[in-house]
């Protein structure tokens, strides 16, 4: 009672907006409820059980039905249990990662092994059936894009920071031509560029897989957002910090790596994270240059069948919830890395 006092009637304003809230919670919520849950069609079943309940009830049957494209688009029917380890794999060393005492430099090898076994379920051979990269699509191709764009922007993020403030007039300006050029466009563009410019410039029977473009283009884009991060984080690091990593007489990169960006990166949390979020979102993007990312599978799965196509709303809800989850995951861990890594500094 003293929370509810203190914080939803502490001022007659706050009381009547609290009472309008409430009010406005009971009037669209149990409609909402009936629709979402209580009179919808759940399971496995056909496209005539929802046409009897619609426009009363939810059809999440479209969801059943059409689950397995929408997770895996235009992937081998027979093999799609191949990018379901793809997927548990990827997310198991996102969770690996996210605990402090597993980073160690034994963790660098593990990512490794995890990349290399996703990339060989994915594509087949040694024992696999090989499977082309223009058939890949759905939510395995949304978190390649994702993870290991994040994996490979970062570092690149980092040193595009360190050369904007770097003291050599060649290095400070590439760095700021690159960081201004690639944030003065949107990924669309580059995106383009990746997958139709840059094949006119390869020598002549030379080819580049689609994914692998998209891939490169995704890590050059957001290397850019993340500088920037980067280098606000090192311009809150107190001047004193500096001087006291060259009093100690440590060369420029140690004091970097020891000093400066330990402070900076911790400070540059939110930011990054946000970044990290955008990209995840962005990667639906990839549709431009025909590739089955898991909001085009979801897309497809009820626009290319005529008995589900009018049930289109809840399969964007669906693929609405499984961003949702990975969003904000992300965002609640990097809110208890900051709470964390506050508490180590104050020890």
């Amino acid at each position: 009672m003293t929370w509810i006092r203190a914080n939803l009637f502490s001022s007659p304003a706050n009381a009547a907006l609290t009472i309008a809230m409430v009010g406005l919670l009971a009037w669209v919520l149990p409609p909402a409820l009936r629709w979402l849950a209580f009179d919808a069609v759940w399971g496995h079943a056909p496209a005539s059980a929802c046409d009897a309940v619609r426009g009363h009830g939810a059809c999440w049957a479209v969801v059943a039905e059409k689950f397995r494209f929408m997770l895996f688009a235009v992937y081998p029917y027979d093999q799609q249990w191949r990018p379901s380890i793809v997927i548990v794999v990827l997310c198991a060393l996102l969770v690996v990662s996210g605990v402090r005492r597993f980073w160690r430099p034994w963790l660098a090898a593990i990512w490794a092994l995890g990349i290399a076994l996703a990339f060989w379920l994915m594509g087949g051979g040694a024992g696999l059936v090989p499977v082309r990269t223009e058939q890949w699509g759905g939510l395995p191709v949304t978190l390649i894009l994702s993870i290991f764009g994040i994996a490979f922007a970062f570092p690149l993020g980092v040193l595009l920071a360190l050369g904007r403030r770097s003291r050599l007039p060649i290095v400070r300006s590439l760095s700021i031509v690159y960081i201004e050029v690639i944030r003065g466009v949107p990924l669309i563009t580059v995106l383009f560029m990746a997958s139709v410019m840059f094949a006119l410039f390869l020598p002549e029977g030379m080819r580049i897989e689609q994914l692998l473009r998209a891939q490169v283009a995704i890590i050059l884009f957001v290397a850019a957002y993340l500088a920037e991060a980067v280098r606000g984080g090192m311009e809150a690091v107190p001047r004193g910090q500096y001087e006291a990593a060259e009093a100690l007489g440590l060369p420029y990169w140690k004091s970097m790596a020891l000093v400066i960006l330990p402070q900076a990166l911790r400070v540059s949390i939110p930011s990054i994270v946000n970044s990290f979020i955008s990209l995840f979102k962005d990667t639906s993007l990839v549709v431009i240059i025909a590739i089955y990312d898991f909001a085009y599978a979801v897309k497809k799965s009820v626009e290319t069948d005529f008995a589900w196509k009018k049930y289109f709303i809840e399969a964007f809800l669906f693929s609405i919830v499984v961003y949702w989850i990975f969003c904000f995951a992300m965002s609640k861990y990097s809110q208890w890395l900051e709470r964390d890594l506050a508490r180590g500094e104050r020890r």
